[in-house]
């Protein structure tokens, strides 16, 4: 792989900390600003709903910005972002202050997806992809652990500076290596974005990244208190199990992208079936420690195990349909990505504040994760089936 790549990888891990050490911190924020968990739920949803409208939108605005000079200013928007949040004296201005740094989150995967794919064979596209979302797993692996530890120690304004100083580090390393002359594709306006919207076909797989991956988010989002409330860890605790969850994940977006890299559409509809099982499962075993630590490293492994696969196959799909728009299919599906944070996070928000608590956010969940199977099914036959057949049967579909 490239030199290039690793630093997409270095930048998506400072994004990646910033955007999940929130769920390690979030009983840690609603006992600071006085209010309740539900309430500090909508900080993730917010956070992804940023990253939902911003990336599409800021992609086209953006496009005719060179792609270095585009990716440093994003990191320095990041560092703004989360040096406000650390500074933030209400609850109002961390939302602002998270907005903020959505932005710049948003923008930088739906270019950096495209620029991951174009340095390398066509082969080993989705692997340079999972290569870039590496930086996101890793992220869970060590920087929200990391972030946790300090927010619970020093209080959860000093994990906003600490994340702040990686964006300075992410900022450094795409000066140094990434090259000058990247190629980009012609920008992209609002209309395209609407035509992107108007293709059926790619309609159905951002309906199928939203689904899938944001069924995981319905009990992701609460996962800190779930664990403390339910499974009964101690606070302290929390953070370490969170080094297992995101081990996991870290297999499992390699070996999603080397499964993707054979048949996208074929890993995918395996990997939402094992995952709806899993989560399903979970509602069972979060009671006990042991059961619940083993159910917790096999859902960690299916939640991530999809990105690659999802974003290869929009990209194959875009070029297919909207050869015109590559760039801004890929921003769409990030979107998609993100709005399957903010609805799964604001699910769980609904369900933790109803009977049925916290402990029936797993299967509520399952059930996002089995529509998006469904729709997996779907467009595996609509790419079995000669055009003008496949494009009636995903109006009907």
């Amino acid at each position: 792989m490239p030199l290039a790549l690793f630093a997409l990888t270095i930048a998506a891990y400072a994004i990646g900390t910033t955007e999940f050490v929130i769920v390690g911190l979030l009983p840690t924020v609603a006992n600071d600003l006085g209010i309740t968990l539900p309430l500090a739920g909508l900080i993730v949803s917010i956070y992804a709903l940023g990253v939902t409208f911003g990336a599409p939108i800021l992609t086209a605005l953006t496009g005719r910005i060179e792609r270095k000079p585009l990716l440093l200013g994003l990191m320095a928007l990041f560092i703004a972002g989360n040096t406000m949040a650390a500074l933030s004296p209400s609850y109002e201005m961390l939302l602002v202050a998270r907005v903020l740094s959505a932005f710049a989150h948003g923008v930088f995967f739906s270019v950096g997806a495209t620029i991951a794919a174009d340095l390398v064979p066509e082969n080993r596209r989705a692997s340079a992809i999972a290569l870039m979302f590496m930086g996101l797993t890793v992220a869970i692996v060590t920087g929200v652990p990391l972030g946790t530890f300090i927010g619970q120690t020093f209080g959860w304004r000093a994990t906003f500076f600490a994340v702040a100083g990686l964006g300075v580090i992410a900022l450094a390393a795409i000066a140094a290596l990434l090259p000058s002359t990247l190629s980009k594709a012609a920008p992209a306006s609002i209309l395209d974005q609407v035509r992107v919207l108007g293709s059926g076909r790619l309609l159905l797989v951002f309906a199928m990244t939203a689904l899938g991956y944001g069924g995981t988010f319905v009990t992701f989002t609460f996962l800190a208190p779930m664990l403390e409330d339910v499974t009964g860890f101690a606070a302290s605790s929390v953070s370490l199990v969170l080094v297992l969850y995101g081990l996991a994940i870290a297999a499992g977006n390699i070996i999603g992208g080397r499964l993707a890299d054979r048949n996208p559409v074929k890993a995918l509809s395996w990997l939402f079936a094992l995952q709806a099982a899993v989560l399903v499962i979970f509602t069972f075993t979060a009671a006990s420690p042991v059961p619940a630590l083993v159910t917790l490293a096999a859902l960690g492994f299916l939640s991530f195990a999809n990105v690659p696969g999802l974003q290869l196959y929009v990209v194959q799909l875009a070029k297919q349909h909207r050869p015109g728009a590559v760039d801004v299919a890929s921003a769409l599906n990030i979107a998609a990505f993100n709005l399957g944070i903010a609805a799964g996070a604001w699910i769980g928000g609904l369900v933790v504040a109803s009977p049925l608590g916290l402990q029936a956010t797993p299967w509520v969940g399952a059930i996002l994760v089995a529509g998006a199977l469904v729709l997996t099914l779907i467009s595996g036959m609509l790419d079995r089936k000669p055009e003008p057949a496949a494009a009636a049967a995903c109006t009907t579909a």
